[in-house]
């Protein structure tokens, strides 16, 4: 590996927790990495809503949210800005209803663990702004190569870049769809507190 100058590509220039909270580029490893990650952090709020929301009895929109969120990281791993939007600006508007209409109800625990999601998913739009504008221009910035040895580089290196060419135009759709779900609902229930 080394002398392929693979072992190189792979070192980040930060911490875990730097990288998951206020990522920095400094490097194509790290436009990888964040890119990556923040595939990662998509699926598991993906499937931690998969398995909220099936056991709240809606499994149709379990389904849905998991669908969204998956391939929002997805579209992170590829380093689409509108992706990160999508994902960060529902999650968001969800952790806004949960804490002004089940601030009551809901168990602290469950409040803070939304609030450290949200974190991260602003982080996770921060990391694929600052990947999108990156420009490899010399050797050093360069991406490291896509890998597909484990399950796991199949999921993270191969599964987005096969395709995310092929629905991100119905994930757009699909998103704004569901935002503007979410926004309609969002403002009715406003209204109702309101009145």
């Amino acid at each position: 590996m080394q002398t392929l100058g693979l072992a190189d590509a792979s070192e980040r220039s930060e911490s875990r927790l730097k990288s998951l909270f206020w990522p920095s580029i400094q490097s194509g490893a790290d436009v990888d990495y964040l890119s990556a990650q923040g595939y990662w952090v998509c699926t598991f709020v993906g499937l931690t809503s998969l398995i909220f929301v099936f056991l709240a009895g809606r499994p149709i929109f379990a389904i849905a949210l998991f669908l969204f969120f998956h391939f929002g990281g997805v579209g992170v791993r590829e380093r689409d800005f509108l992706a990160a939007v999508a994902v960060f600006a529902f999650y968001t508007m969800d952790t806004l209803l949960a804490l002004l209409f089940l601030l009551f109800a809901s168990p602290w625990g469950m409040i803070v663990f939304r609030v450290v999601v949200t974190a991260l998913l602003f982080s996770n739009l921060r990391a694929t702004w600052l990947a999108s504008s990156w420009k490899a221009d010399s050797e050093e910035a360069a991406l490291p190569p896509p890998f597909s040895a484990t399950w796991s580089d199949k999921f993270v290196d191969q599964w987005p870049m096969l395709v995310w060419p092929q629905v991100r135009i119905i994930y757009y759709i699909f998103a704004f769809g569901l935002l503007s779900i979410v926004a309609i609902g969002f403002a009715r229930m406003a209204m109702r507190s309101m009145f």
